[in-house]
């Protein structure tokens, strides 16, 4: 029995893995596609109708197809593969942050009971938390689509390029904040049995004078892989597996230490915002013997 879980768990991660390296190809030469449709012809630099008829000429039913295919494996298999792992990966994490060894044994890892509600409601709240996600990442992509295919002018480009750019660097840092927040409330709904907007507003709650670690936490992330994907995609690298290979191993070692990391700020913020209400509380008591 135990073997047979283990090889489920095992089959599980390798398929995370696959559909993750297949996810990332995607993308990648989705984002070379976009580049290059969106990139300027020197004779239109001074008009602004002809760039965008320009574009629009660009795009065919592929790209299109393109975006749909990329969306769909965005949004469907790859995040419910994810749930899966981070399921695992919050609750050993946990285990280990308040020393419960216990229950750390071989067994005890892969047979843990994660029952219906604690299940059912950690998949309500990781839908809250990839739908305010992507949400975002579309504000920010429509302020980046904004700047290139309206705004890049010559006579307006150092105004339009301020604009934008402190509009998106904003946006951003507001992004990972909020990341921090949401990722912090999957962790609650794993670890403390509260699902959808309970869980948002506890990890609110929580996070309530922590915005600034939970914003280097979430930025060290963020740096961690686009450092990963940007070379990668500047020199074409994802178009041999010699490459996305290693690429997409380094992408699972730091998603595995994101949400540990994540556990960690979880307790964390819940041991101060608790030390801090109980300190609040024998204040008053002492207020009110003083009286």
């Amino acid at each position: 029995m135990e073997n047979q879980s283990l090889l489920a768990n095992q089959k599980l991660l390798e398929a995370t893995d696959i559909l993750k390296e297949a996810y990332e190809t995607f993308l990648q030469e989705f984002l070379v596609e976009t580049s290059q449709i969106l990139q300027h012809n020197p004779k239109y630099f001074k008009h602004y109708w002809p760039t965008l008829l320009d574009i629009t000429r660009k795009l065919d039913k592929n790209f299109v197809y393109r975006i749909i295919q990329l969306g769909s494996l965005y949004l469907v298999p790859l995040h419910l593969l994810e749930l899966s792992t981070v399921l695992v990966i919050v609750d050993l994490a946990s285990k280990i942050y308040n020393e419960d060894t216990s229950s750390l044994t071989l067994k005890g890892m892969i047979e843990k009971p994660f029952y219906g509600t604690r299940l059912k409601g950690s998949l309500i709240t990781f839908v809250y938390v990839i739908f305010l996600s992507t949400c975002t990442l579309l504000g920010l992509i429509w302020l980046v689509t904004t700047y290139f295919v309206v705004l890049r002018n010559p006579s307006y480009d150092i105004l339009s390029g301020l604009v934008c750019g402190t509009a998106f660097v904003l946006l951003l840092r507001k992004y990972l904040e909020w990341h921090a927040l949401w990722n912090m409330s999957l962790v609650i709904s794993i670890l403390e049995g509260l699902y959808g907007v309970e869980a948002l507003a506890l990890s609110a709650y929580f996070s309530k004078g922590n915005e600034r670690r939970g914003f280097v936490l979430m930025l060290v992330f963020f740096v961690w892989g686009q450092s990963l994907r940007l070379p990668c995609l500047y020199f074409g690298c994802f178009q041999t597996e010699l490459w996305i290979v290693p690429q997409m191993s380094l992408f699972c070692f730091g998603n595995v230490l994101k949400w540990v990391a994540c556990v960690v700020y979880f307790h964390e913020c819940k041991n101060r915002t608790l030390e801090k209400k109980s300190n609040e509380d024998v204040g008053i008591k002492v207020e009110a013997v003083d009286a």
